[in-house]
């Protein structure tokens, strides 16, 4: 069990992003504003990044372009223009609408009696209040250099805040490749922000046998950003391969003007490369807080990599245990594999959540797990069952989830459900409890679905495989008595995916076709 870090919902939220120059929005009506503006700061340079400045006359114009580009950092801001307030408009559609919290607003206004310091700055998210005429090339600099120090700060706590949340992503679903790849993708966000360098990384773990000599496949891109983002390391520039090749090469860390390269070899034995982009010299303790980090960035990935394997193995020994129940009953292994399939695609249909979804496609697999305690004599009879017989038979139902609901794993506490309700109908006349509707767990009304077309579709001891309009005829006569209405259009649907399951999972002998 893993404890939860929960941050506060948050809607149209500026994703923070590092770039390569800091723009500057100017928006004033008057032209001379503008020219001696870009007098004073056009060869202006912050932190080594040069300022661009983009220029509007009307805060319509000003939605336009922060629309565009999101990376804005300041904005030198008039209030009075197409109206007399349209500069404190602009400062709440930012704020509330738009949801930049980053942007830092600099108000200048030429009419102050228009827009009282003390009201604007109580009343409006701003970040300084300026009179046009107190604004030498001085300050102007002065407050420039203090906005843009502000707004490096919040990006740097938004960066890192992001990075977080990408690794606590990865947390609740540990054991997905995807979650890897968020954990992996945190870690160089968290990188970036601390260090203050530009937006291109890469995340690269190299086979223990090809640390001095690259092989197609030996060299896996784990996360990248940026220009990167995630490919191939075979897709990379032929300037990224060199480089890398020389740390491969040469065994170590390298730091240079516009880039550095970490190095360093995990326990088994495996060599992990961060490369990252940016002309931020390192000191000496940036370069061994660097190596504290990645040593246990290495350790969590490889206990992350443990956990995924684990969850392999106990995938592998479910799908095995429901062959054995299925076997029994003469069924092929690959009606389990078929079925934990397609409820898979319909959870993914219906909207449950990645969690919900991994946990159908462990679960429904062991639906029939009771078959164990069913006489062979009944469940391989070939004709027809007697009342007698039915009834035994319906016991699996109820024999399933008594094997099952005593353990405290989640994934078999979703099995017993299932094992116990997948025989429910929608109309309430099925059995062993009798529930109708909603009161059939979501899981055992997806398993039902899964589970028939499955039986429909397919050769099976007692039958051969229906033609395919026969079995969506079938649907249509059961929705909304046997099953549920909603599942069953989702089925018709997505008909063509859940034929590709079937074509992927074919048994040798014959299923049904269009």
């Amino acid at each position: 069990m893993y404890d939860e870090l929960l941050f506060a919902d948050e809607t149209n939220v500026v994703e923070p992003k590092i770039v390569d120059t800091i723009k500057v929005l100017i928006v004033d009506d008057e032209e001379e504003v503008h020219i001696v503006t870009k007098l004073v700061l056009n060869d202006f340079v912050f932190e080594g990044k040069k300022i661009e400045l983009l220029s509007v006359y009307s805060a319509s114009e000003a939605k336009e372009v922060l629309l565009k580009h999101e990376d804005i950092a300041l904005i030198l801001l008039d209030v009075v223009m197409e109206r007399a307030d349209a500069g404190l408009q602009l400062v709440k559609y930012i704020r509330e609408v738009m949801g930049n919290n980053l942007v830092r607003i600099v108000l200048r206004t030429g009419q102050p009696g228009e827009a009282p310091e003390a009201r604007v700055i109580v009343e409006y998210d701003i970040n300084d209040y300026k009179e046009k005429t107190e604004l030498t090339a001085q300050k102007l600099l002065t407050t420039l250099i203090s906005a843009l120090r502000s707004h490096r700060d919040l990006l740097t706590i938004a960066m890192n805040k992001r990075g977080l949340e990408k690794i606590i992503e990865s947390s609740p679903e540990i054991f997905r490749m995807q979650s890897m790849q968020n954990f992996a993708t945190g870690v160089l966000m968290q990188l970036i922000a601390m260090l203050r360098l530009n937006k291109n990384s890469l995340y690269l773990k190299v086979s223990s046998f090809a640390a001095t000599r690259k092989k197609d496949g030996e060299i896996k891109v784990l996360a990248a950003t940026g220009d990167f983002h995630i490919q191939n390391y075979e897709k990379l520039s032929q300037d990224i391969h060199d480089k890398l090749d020389y740390v491969l090469a040469a065994k170590q860390s390298i730091f240079l003007k516009d880039y550095f390269i970490l190095y360093w070899q995990s326990a088994d034995e495996h060599v992990y490369l961060i490369y990252m982009e940016g002309d931020q010299r390192l000191s000496d303790l940036d370069r061994r807080l660097l190596d504290v980090f990645c040593l246990n960035v290495s350790s969590a990935f490889e206990n992350l990599k443990l956990h995924l394997e684990m969850y392999d193995t106990q995938r592998e020994v479910f799908f095995r245990l429901a062959e054995v129940a299925e076997t029994r009953s003469k069924e092929t292994g690959n009606h389990v594999r078929r079925v934990a399939e397609y409820a898979r695609l319909l959870a993914m249909k219906y909207g449950l959540s990645e969690k919900d979804v991994e946990t159908l496609h462990l679960a429904a697999p062991m639906h029939d797990i009771g078959k164990l305690g069913i006489p062979d004599e009944i469940l391989n009879k070939p004709g027809k069952l007697t009342p007698e017989e039915f009834e035994i038979i319906k016991l699996h139902a109820n024999i399933g989830y008594d094997m099952l609901k005593g353990s405290h794993l989640h994934m078999l506490q979703a099995a017993a459900i299932i094992a116990k309700e997948h025989h429910e109908r929608y109309d309430g006349r099925g059995y062993s409890s009798g529930l109708q509707g909603n009161e059939i767990h979501i899981f055992a009304r997806i398993t039902a679905i899964a589970d028939v077309f499955d039986a429909l579709s397919c050769d099976r001891v007692y039958k051969k495989a229906w033609p395919l309009e026969d079995v969506l005829s079938y649907f249509q006569e059961a929705k909304g008595g046997q099953f549920d209405p909603e599942l069953v259009e989702l089925l018709f649907s997505n008909l063509d995916e859940f034929l590709q399951v079937q074509e992927k999972f074919a048994d040798d002998f014959h299923h049904t076709s269009v």
